[in-house]
C-alpha cells in the first residue's frame, strides 16, 4: 500500500473511531414502510417516500408501459436527442402544478441546485445561505465563484447584515422544509428581505412539496407565496413524488437562462423516459388524493405527543402562532402536548435529538433489533453535539405502528441510560 494510501486508512480508523462510520444497508426488498434487511422483516421510519408513491401501482404500471414505448435509457442530455414528449408534458405538468411559467427538468436535485446557483451567479455577486442548509445548496454557492455568506439558521435579522453590505447581483438561499431539523423556513419574511434588498430568492422545497399545503404545493402554497416572490424554486421528484429526478420552476426567463447557462443541465443524460411517465402519474395522485398529506400530519402529530410525553427531545416545526413569521422559533425545544394543540402544520421529518454520536448509533442499533429502521444523523451532516435519530413518516404508516415505535423508542433508551 502506498503512502497515500496507509494515510487514507488513517483517517478512515479516525472516523471510526469518533462514532462517524457510514455504512450501507442491503435491502430485498421494494421501498415502502415495510423492508427486508438480512432476512428480516423491518418497519422503516426513514424513507423520504413520504406519500408512499415509491411503489404504486398506478406509477409501476406507468413506468412499465413508458419503458416498452421509450425504452430505458434516454440516450443524450436534453439538449442533443434525450428531450422526449414525455419530459416535455411532465414540465409542463409541473409549471401548472406550481402556478410557474416553466419548469425544467434535472436528473438529480444535487444537479439542480448547483446547475441553478451557478448560472445565476459569478464573481463580483453574493450568496447568501442558511446555516442549515442542504450540502447540494452549499456546495452550489461556493462553486459559483460569487461571494459567499452563511446566515444563523432561520436569522432574517442576520441576514439583513450580510445583505446590506453586498453589491452585484444578490442571491438569497433557503431549504424550505430542513432536511435533518424538519423545521420551516420564514419564507414570508424571507421574501420581505429580498425585495427590500433588490435579491433574488431561491427556495429547494424538496421536503415540502407534494407534502405541505390543501394541494401539496409545498411551504410556498401554505404561505401563500407566487412566482414573484419565489422567482427560483426547486423540487425534486424522489421524495414525496417516489420516483426520481428533479426540476426547477420560475419565469420564462429563468428557464431559458437556465438551459443555456446550467452547466449540470447542459452536459449530463436526461433522465429517462420512462421516469418522466411514472412522475407524470405519481403527480396526478399527489394532486387528487389529498388525505395522504392528513394522514402524514395526523401521524406526526400523533408521534410528537407521544415523544414529548417520554420527555424525548424534539425540534420545534414553527413558532406557536404559526402564521406569524415575526414571532419564528428556531432551534431545538422540548416540546409539550399543550404545544401541540394550536399547531395546524408540522412536516413528515421528526427528529429527536440525542447529542452525542455514539449513543445515537447505538440507540438506532437497539431499535433495529426491535424491528424498526432509523437512521442516527451525525456530524458533519448536522452540527457537533446534535446527533439525532431523523424519524420520518409516510401515509403508509399506520397509527399502531407509530404507537409501538414510541414503546421502542422508551425501552432503548431507558436500557442506553441504565449501561451508561
Amino acid at each position: 500500500m502506498t503512502a497515500a494510501f496507509t494515510q487514507l486508512q488513517a483517517n478512515l480508523d479516525a472516523i471510526a473511531q469518533q462514532g462517524l462510520y457510514r455504512s450501507r444497508r442491503v435491502m430485498a426488498s421494494p421501498q415502502g414502510i415495510h423492508l427486508q434487511i438480512d432476512g428480516r422483516h423491518i418497519v422503516n421510519f426513514c424513507s423520504n417516500d413520504y406519500l408512499g408513491l415509491a411503489n404504486h401501482p398506478d406509477v409501476v404500471s406507468a413506468f412499465k408501459t413508458a419503458a416498452d414505448h421509450y425504452g430505458v435509457g434516454s440516450g443524450s442530455a436534453h439538449l442533443i436527442c434525450g428531450h422526449s414528449v414525455a419530459h416535455h408534458a411532465l414540465e409542463e405538468e409541473l409549471a401548472a402544478f406550481t402556478g410557474r411559467d416553466r419548469a425544467l427538468l434535472f436528473s438529480t436535485g444535487y444537479m439542480a441546485n448547483i446547475g441553478v446557483i451557478s448560472a445565476l451567479l459569478s464573481r463580483g455577486d453574493a450568496v447568501f445561505e442558511d446555516r442549515l442548509n442542504h450540502a447540494s445548496l452549499l456546495d452550489g454557492g461556493l462553486l459559483s465563484g460569487a461571494k459567499f455568506k452563511r446566515y444563523a439558521h432561520a436569522d432574517v435579522e442576520n441576514l439583513n447584515v450580510h445583505l446590506k453590505k453586498a453589491s452585484g447581483n444578490k442571491l438569497i438561499v433557503t431549504d424550505g422544509v430542513f432536511s435533518m431539523d424538519g423545521d420551516f423556513a420564514p419564507l414570508q419574511v424571507l421574501t420581505a428581505a429580498a425585495k427590500a434588498n433588490e435579491a433574488w430568492l431561491m427556495v429547494d422545497d424538496a421536503h415540502g412539496l407534494g407534502i405541505i399545503g390543501e394541494h401539496g404545493g409545498g411551504l410556498l402554497e401554505y404561505f401563500k407565496l407566487d412566482q414573484a416572490d419565489v422567482p427560483v424554486l426547486m423540487g425534486t421528484l424522489g421524495k414525496g413524488f417516489g420516483t426520481f429526478g428533479a426540476f426547477v420552476a420560475g419565469s420564462e426567463t429563468l428557464i431559458e437562462t437556465l438551459i443555456q447557462k446550467a452547466r449540470t443541465y447542459i452536459y449530463t443524460t436526461a433522465l429517462p423516459a420512462a421516469v418522466a411517465e411514472a412522475t407524470r402519474a405519481s403527480l396526478k395522485i399527489v394532486i387528487t388524493e389529498s388525505w395522504r398529506r392528513d394522514k402524514l400530519k395526523n401521524l406526526a402529530k400523533r408521534f410528537r405527543l407521544g415523544a414529548a410525553q417520554l420527555g424525548l427531545e424534539l425540534i420545534s416545526p414553527i413558532c406557536a402562532d404559526n402564521l406569524n413569521p415575526a414571532g419564528w422559533v428556531s432551534g431545538s425545544v422540548t416540546q409539550q402536548p399543550e404545544d401541540l394543540a394550536a399547531a395546524n402544520i408540522t412536516s413528515a421529518i421528526q427528529p429527536i435529538i440525542i447529542g452525542d454520536s455514539q449513543r445515537v448509533i447505538e440507540i438506532s442499533n437497539a431499535l433495529l433489533s426491535a424491528g424498526f429502521l432509523v437512521s442516527a444523523i451525525r456530524p458533519p451532516t448536522v452540527p457537533q453535539g446534535s446527533a439525532r435519530l431523523r424519524v420520518t413518516f409516510s401515509a403508509l404508516h399506520e397509527e399502531q405502528q407509530v404507537d409501538q415505535l414510541l414503546d421502542a423508542l422508551d425501552k432503548a433508551m431507558a436500557k442506553h441510560e441504565a449501561q451508561s
